[in-house]
């Protein structure tokens, strides 16, 4: 599962801390360079990244997606005006974030500027700080090539060969018959032990991440009360949902010197407030990490319990938010509708809040069947101009126009996304769909290699480009030529791609 993978990579799961003295510097990276060259490393992060584009646990949601690049873009520009960042890791590292369907409370570091995010720790952050905090940590493990450093200090190991022992755990996870792939697991687990980081390490991620967070916008106070969170946690046992306590237990050394950083002599920072939109993103993500019938349908329950109305509004809006997408995974259309009503009256007076009630009512209506009464929901915002639309809305909009039979109505606002995203598989699918209903089998098949190639999945790319190729070659009126060529181009530069994914095995 997902959190088998997560466990012995690199212990890219990280408690933070803080640096507000160093605010206004540059620091400089501790001890030697690396001997990884950052293509080596992208390499070994493509790869890995590879597998968990095809683990079960891996969810595209874009609603929730959305809301941590919010989050996760800021803390980049911040890391690249602070000189963190440096013009050669910004252009050869991703700098993707994944989601997991895991309700552990983790986030991780990999190599080549990827980092991942379960959904147990969205639903368990309190506010946008706390989450961003954690990012900013991970982000500051990657700037400064904390991973390629220890795989040239601590590991006798080619990269690649280790890439190969961490997938060998993998697939020991998922099936724990296959002997050899438990042999391959346990080296990849002993090596954990070698790999994590250094106290020194994240310290300086600790320091670097904290310096990250008021030039991005969020609260420093937010790495403070992350830190108590984890610190009430480990007190209370590690039950297993915390895999920060396990892999870096928090020490008093790192808890004085992230209270320090606050102001001299002030009072302890308070509690940091959660906003009605991160509330709502919360519940969404507890809801999504599959926490079972009965679970949803305590929730569903909650509005109608003594004393729900008394509660703070940050609280009542997660209640409703998860009841109705609740009641909405159980097929309760007209119950889930119900609750979304009262949701959107309770948040109508913010804005970010209220986008997010839209969202998911054109959910609610697409699960039910009614693509055009999501189609309604969705067209009824007024300030979103087609040439600012959020990726939550593309995907919710095109998925309803499909149904619906309107395809043609999306593909413009699909052709620019892919533009300036290329590596979104999901706006690519889309397309592909889009394009297919549109009698433009051409067009459609080329989506679909470009979905794959995103994944990193170049020999379906090159499938999928060479029958783009024979149906071209059939001729007839619906062969556009300058796709046919297109085509032909794409497949020599995935092909290429290809060959060198093979030789790394």
């Amino acid at each position: 599962m997902y959190q088998a993978q997560i466990a012995i990579f690199f212990a890219a799961v990280c408690v933070f801390g803080s640096p507000h003295a160093f605010a206004q510097i540059s620091l400089p990276i501790l001890g030697d360079s690396s001997d990884l060259t950052t293509s080596a490393e992208r390499r070994l992060g493509d790869r890995i990244i590879r597998e968990l584009y095809r683990d079960p646990d891996y969810i595209d949601d874009a609603v929730v997606a959305d809301y941590v690049q919010g989050i996760w873009q800021p803390l980049v520009a911040a890391a690249k005006a602070r000189g963190e960042l440096s013009p050669e890791l910004d252009e050869r590292f991703a700098w993707e974030i994944l989601l997991g369907r895991d309700r552990t409370v983790n986030a991780f570091a990999l190599p080549g500027g990827y980092l991942g995010v379960h959904l147990g720790l969205i639903g368990v952050v309190t506010s946008r700080d706390e989450l961003a905090s954690v990012l900013a940590h991970e982000l500051s493990h990657v700037t400064q090539r904390h991973i390629s450093r220890l795989l040239t200090q601590q590991s006798k190991q080619t990269p690649l060969l280790l890439g190969a022992m961490i997938l060998g755990a993998l697939a020991a996870s998922k099936n724990p018959g296959a002997t050899q792939a438990l042999v391959v697991g346990g080296q990849a687990l002993a090596m954990q032990n070698q790999l994590n980081f250094s106290r020194d390490m994240e310290r300086e991620a600790d320091r670097i991440g904290y310096g990250l967070m008021a030039p991005a916008g969020f609260a420093p106070q937010g790495f403070v009360s992350m830190f108590d969170k984890l610190q009430q946690a480990n007190r209370l046992n590690d039950n297993g949902s915390w895999p920060y306590l396990r892999s870096h237990p928090l020490t008093s050394e790192r808890m004085a010197d992230m209270h320090s950083r606050m102001s001299p002599g002030g009072a302890p920072p308070a509690a940091m407030a959660a906003t009605l939109e991160h509330a709502m993103i919360a519940a969404r993500a507890r809801v999504l990490s599959n926490p079972g019938v009965d679970t949803l349908r305590q929730w569903i329950a909650e509005p109608q319990s003594t004393g729900f109305a008394g509660q703070p509004a940050t609280r009542r809006a997660a209640v409703l938010y998860a009841a109705a997408l609740g009641s909405s995974q159980l097929r309760d259309t007209a119950g889930a509708r119900s609750i979304a009503k009262k949701l959107d009256e309770l948040v109508r007076h913010d804005p970010a809040a209220q986008r997010l009630a839209r969202w998911l009512m054109a959910e609610i209506e697409l699960a039910g069947g009614d693509a055009a009464a999501a189609v309604t929901v969705l067209s009824s915002d007024t300030n979103s101009a087609a040439s600012s639309i959020r990726r939550p809305e593309l995907v919710l909009r095109t998925q309803a126009l499909l149904r619906a039979g309107r395809a043609v109505e999306g593909t413009g606002a699909l052709q620019t996304w892919v533009a300036t995203h290329p590596k979104d598989a999901t706006v690519w699918q889309l397309l592909a769909s889009t394009w297919q209903a549109q009698g433009q089998p051409l067009r459609a098949v080329r989506a679909e290699a470009e979905a794959q190639a995103a994944r990193y999945d170049y020999a379906a790319a090159v499938d999928r480009f060479k029958a783009g190729q024979d149906l071209a070659r059939r001729g007839g009126p619906q062969v556009d030529h300058i796709e046919a060529s297109i085509i032909d181009t794409r497949l020599r530069a995935v092909e290429l791609l290809l060959r060198e994914q093979a030789a790394e095995r």
